[in-house]
Parts: C-alpha cells; structure tokens; sequence
C-alpha cells in the first residue's frame, strides 16, 4: 500500500513538473510571437501546410457528418410532427458543440501530429542544435509559426465544418426526406443567435486551437531525439489533445450555456 501511494505521488509530481514546462514554454512561444512580424513568409508557409492541407479530411467529414446528423434528426422529429425544425436543431449542434469538438479532434490526428514530428524529427536530426550554434533562436523561427498556423486555421477550418455540414444535412433533409426548403432555412435563420450560439462556438474553437497548437508543438520540441521518441511524442499530442478538448468543451458548455 505504501509503495502504491509513493508510485501515486511520483506520478502526479512528474505530471505537474511536465504542466509547469508546458506552460514556461507556452510563455516563451508568446513573447516570440512579435518576431514573426519580420518573417511573414513562415507563418504563410505554415499556414498552407497546417490549414489548407487539412481542408480535405475537414470538408468531407464535416459533409458526411451533416448527412448522418440530418438523417437522424429526421428520423425522431418526425415522431413528434416537428420536421420543418430540422434546419435549427442540426445548425446548433454543429455550431455550438460538433463543429468546434470534431474539428479539433481531426485537426490533432492530421495537423498536429504532423507538427510533432516534423520538430521532433529536426530535433533528432541535430537541426534545432545547428540553429542555436548560428545564434537562431529555435522557438522563434520554428515554434511560432507553427503555433500562430495552428491558431488562426482553428477557427476557419470548424467554419468550414459546421457550413459544410449544414449543407450536408440540408442535402438530406429537403432533397431525400421532403422537409420543406423555406422553412428550413427561416427556422434556423430565426433560431440561431450571432452572440450566443455562433460567437461561442468561435470562441469554443479558438480555445481548442490554441491547446492542440500548444501540445504539438511542445511535445515535438521536448521528444527524446530517437525514432521511438518521436513516435511516442506523437501518439501523446494526439492523446493529450482529445482528452483537453473533450474536458474543455464541458467547462465552456458550462459556462456559456449553463443558464440556458
């Protein structure tokens, strides 16, 4: 029993010594950001690699997704004669809760493990080592761009998700099942809010952006420079990333719609 408890203790005290590293460098990764005012060409670079990139995965699963949502919803509304709301109850949940969620999850599986091992690789492969020898900082000139991508393609690419899923269900729901096109889009037009349900789903995926954005990079800067090390850096941002969005989407659920 005690040998479990000192075991316990070990671990929390190794995992808040890692929580304490992450965010010293989160703060180093901030105070870095103005540098990159001098070298647009970096973060444009990063911009294609870590948004544009992930377009695809984005819009097809975002289609699907409202396909599926749409086809599910109709099946109970139409149990309960509300059909025509259709078009607001898929639009809330994409743009309160599934856009903003599933949108960083692929974001993490696709882009931000590309970004923990493509520094962890530079790691191991002495690049880092070479910059700092040359008097470059690596976290200005190989963190923040890939930060500051991963943070402004959040928000566009869970717009992308929630727009395309919409149409996906509308696909469904007016052209397959025969729900009424007017009052489709005048329902949600009517029952969506800008301040309450759009700005917080903007602001839902600016947060998750910034935790995916933050792991991937912090855990491809601080891999053990090995193949195995990457690898499980890797799997870890992934990993972390699911578990941090999934806990913050209930703490901002909470918060912004908890007196609804």
């Amino acid at each position: 029993m005690l040998m479990w408890l000192q075991n316990l203790g070990q671990s929390g005290m190794r995992v808040f010594q890692r929580l304490g590293e992450a965010s010293l460098f989160l703060l180093q990764i901030l105070m870095g950001i103005p540098s990159l005012i001098r070298h647009p060409r970096l973060l444009v670079h990063e911009l294609y690699s870590v948004g544009v990139l992930s377009l695809a995965i984005i819009v097809i699963s975002g289609l699907t997704v409202g396909m599926v949502l749409g086809l599910q919803m109709y099946n109970t509304l139409v149990d309960f004669g509300t059909e025509d709301s259709l078009g607001p109850v898929v639009a809330l949940s994409l743009v309160r809760e599934l856009g903003p969620v599933l949108t960083a999850l692929l974001f993490s599986g696709r882009a931000g493990s590309a970004l923990t091992a493509e520094i962890g690789l530079m790691k191991a492969t002495d690049q880092l080592s070479v910059m700092e020898m040359m008097a470059v900082d690596p976290v200005k000139r190989v963190v923040v761009p890939r930060y500051v991508a991963g943070l402004i393609s959040m928000p566009l690419l869970a717009a992308m998700f929630s727009a395309v899923g919409i149409l996906g269900s509308y696909i469904v729901g007016v052209g397959m099942l025969g729900v009424d096109d007017g009052a489709f889009w005048s329902q949600m037009q009517h029952k969506v809010a800008l301040d309450a349900d759009v700005v917080n789903g903007v602001i839902k995926s600016i947060v998750f952006g910034m935790v995916a954005a933050w792991i991937a990079v912090f855990e491809g800067y601080k891999a053990v420079p090995t193949t195995e090390g990457v690898s499980r850096a890797t799997t870890r941002t992934v990993v972390h990333t699911a578990f941090a969005v999934l806990g913050l989407d209930f703490i901002l659920t909470a918060i912004m719609f908890g007196d609804n």
